[in-house]
């Protein structure tokens, strides 16, 4: 018995990596997508001119308040109906940046919203503009405080690209069921790819934790 699962891992190993490889692109991508608009969302929320507040409060309430798999749906054959059509690749990335980055702006936005207000006083004090106080005070001090919830997200979204299987993209979970189909021994490949999602996830927790103690001595420093 053993020997049997032995083989049929062996015989799903190719395109397994296959789909761990499309798993990591993803997840790394969405990753980068969601903290750039994440951040622009996040100061968006704090700025002193209240009239850009509410878009970026609506949504991040929408993509937190409805299911990342209706948001694909959506992204990938709700919107070719109006004109905008993407590729499987492009439309699971773009849907899983669109929906981290409103994770990770309530992150960014309440690390920045935890430093003292004395750093404020104090850049303004020396003459630095609003903005310049964010980029060089405030925003080095956030992202310390951030990196805790932002590699949560990070951890998230591995396991969320499970679910752009749904729009034909071979990442892990349509690469195992691909080989079920042609094996068919769907418990063992199952539990191989949980335990694959959950390797990955533990490479990023120990990430996490390094750079949460480098972070931690450059801020003693």
């Amino acid at each position: 018995m053993l020997m049997e699962i032995l083989e049929l891992l062996q015989q799903a190993a190719p395109t397994l990596a296959k789909g761990v490889g499309y798993t990591l692109l993803f997840a790394l991508a969405s990753m980068l997508g969601g903290l750039v608009l994440g951040f622009v969302l996040a100061v968006a929320r704090i700025v002193p001119w209240r009239p850009i507040h509410w878009p970026a409060a609506i949504y991040v309430s929408m993509m937190r308040g409805t299911p990342l798999l209706v948001q694909i749906f959506v992204v990938y054959y709700g919107l070719p109906g109006m004109g905008i059509e993407f590729s499987p690749l492009t439309a699971g990335v773009l849907t899983l940046s669109l929906n981290a980055s409103a994770y990770l702006s309530e992150s960014l936005r309440g690390a920045i919203l935890g430093v003292t207000r004395g750093q404020w006083n104090a850049a303004f004090s020396v003459g630095l503009t609003y903005f310049q106080t964010l980029r060089y005070i405030i925003v080095p001090q956030a992202v310390r405080i951030a990196v805790p919830s932002m590699s949560n997200t990070l951890i998230s979204l591995i396991k969320d690209t499970s679910l752009v299987s749904v729009i034909t993209v071979t990442e892990l979970m349509l690469a195992t069921k691909e080989v079920i189909a042609v094996t068919f021994r769907p418990l063992p490949l199952y539990v191989a790819a949980a335990a694959i999602y959950w390797m990955l996830s533990l490479c990023f927790e120990a990430l996490q934790h390094r750079l949460e103690k480098k972070l931690g001595k450059a801020h003693q420093i």
